[in-house]
């Protein structure tokens, strides 16, 4: 493909994010480096190595109750992919990335080390279901305006906990009462209801990335399958949208694209 047309092809991508809420990017990840991440992640997840958050932590739907619970130790994202093995830092700053987002943000996009930045690890019989939500319920920002990538080491469909999207939403005005307590997207609520009919699950292969809006409403199921199923994950801002001071948002460094 030519500077040209790939260049091309990345505006294309950027109006539907903007347009959608999402856009999936397929074989942006070539299959030998798919192999080898997933490789490092299949060794650590078996290491349990540091830091790790386990399922029993988050209490989802479908968790264990407590890490002394049958699956307790069900590890449920490998925490810190960008400094957990330079095969994950390396996609994270890519020049692929480091493209996209400069021509999603028109400036230099910052990595984010304190949202996301990890492997995500949804394993069969204890992997627990996400509910509906925006990713920037938890986040502290000068502009919710923030744009995350989703890579699929592995197939990723239905049966296995695919995401789900509501296309459009990120565009959304939603008063607070339409979020339970937990600032999950109250489902039991008709008007709600009604737009969680209007989700799509879109198929992945290994290498397709999905970049993805923060406000996008979506969820996950869980892993009906035999297999875990492995998805590196980073969240990335603009120069001038600063984590606010004080804030979880702002308690790591971040990484400058350049």
């Amino acid at each position: 493909m030519s500077d040209q047309n790939s260049l091309k092809s990345k505006k294309e991508q950027v109006h539907a994010l903007r347009e959608t809420g999402f856009v999936i990017v397929k074989g942006l990840v070539s299959k030998e480096r798919c192999d080898a991440m997933r490789a490092v992640a299949r060794q650590q997840l078996a290491e349990a190595a540091a830091p790790v958050e386990f399922e029993a932590d988050l209490k989802y739907p479908g968790a264990p109750d407590s890490k002394d619970a049958p699956g307790g130790h069900t590890v449920r994202r490998l925490l810190d992919a960008y400094t957990r093995h330079a095969l994950f830092a390396e996609f994270a700053t890519s020049p692929e990335v480091r493209g996209w987002m400069e021509l999603y943000f028109g400036e230099t996009p910052y990595l984010s080390r304190a949202h996301h930045n990890c492997m995500m690890t949804k394993h069969p019989a204890y992997g627990s279901l996400t509910g509906w939500h925006r990713d920037v319920r938890y986040w502290a920002f000068e502009r919710d305006d923030l744009v995350s990538t989703w890579v699929a080491l592995g197939d990723e469909k239905v049966d296995n906990g695919a995401l789900w999207f509501v296309p459009g939403s990120h565009r959304l005005p939603f008063t607070s009462d339409r979020f339970d307590d937990a600032k999950f997207f109250r489902s039991d609520l008709p008007e709600n209801a009604a737009l969680i009919r209007t989700a799509v699950s879109p198929e992945l292969e290994p290498g397709d990335v999905v970049f993805f809006h923060c406000n996008t409403l979506h969820s996950a199921g869980k892993n009906l399958t035999d297999q875990v199923k492995f998805s590196l994950v980073f969240t990335y801002r603009g120069a001038s949208n600063a984590a606010l001071p004080g804030t979880r948002s702002a308690s790591k460094p971040e990484v400058a694209l350049v």
